[in-house]
């Protein structure tokens, strides 16, 4: 690897494994990590997996499936160390990219693999009034209780005779009133 300054951005690389080593790669990987103590640098490791569905004499069976067998996902701070623990790991062959400097993936290619999702930004802040733009509730005026980034939602309470009441949201059903 070239000497230079580290991106301490966290990327996602692909490792290329041995065939049917995918698994024990990630775990040693995992071990390793813990070992040296360095869960600052590493930050997921992924075996994209897929449910398949297989009927067999009338019974139906789900088995999981490599999405890219012979290839491990990895969000990492690439250092000279962290490259040569990784590089080194029994059942590596080594980083997808050119020469011996791994290239990351880009944005729109991890959003297209499905395994992180892009981050979504709202306008509004927990307590503040938004108004509910679409579904049973258009119309309505309700303060913001939570926000659940992870599943898109928003708990909105709303004025209803007389009372309020929780109501959960998508983030594309509400505004922020101004």
């Amino acid at each position: 690897m070239s000497q230079k300054d580290y991106d301490m951005n966290p990327r996602w690389y692909v490792v290329h494994t041995y065939s049917g080593y995918e698994n024990k790669v990630k775990k040693d990987l995992e071990n390793t990590i813990k070992n040296r103590e360095l869960e600052d640098y590493f930050f997921d490791i992924i075996v994209p997996m897929e449910e398949q569905i297989e009927i067999k004499d009338g019974k139906r069976k789900t088995n999981l499936k490599k999405v890219f067998p012979g290839y491990v996902l990895i969000k990492m701070i690439v250092t000279e160390e962290t490259w040569y623990i990784v590089r080194n790991t029994r059942g590596v062959t080594g980083f997808v990219g050119s020469g011996t400097d791994p290239i990351p993936l880009t944005d729109e290619e991890i959003r297209n693999m499905g395994f992180e999702e892009a981050t979504i930004n709202v306008d509004y802040e927990i307590n503040e009034q938004v108004q509910i733009t679409n579904g049973p509730f258009e119309g309505y005026v309700g303060t913001v209780q939570e926000i659940n980034k992870e599943k898109h939602k928003v708990k909105i309470l709303v004025s209803m005779f007389g009372r309020e009441t929780p109501v959960d949201m998508e983030f594309s059903q509400i505004k922020k009133i101004q």
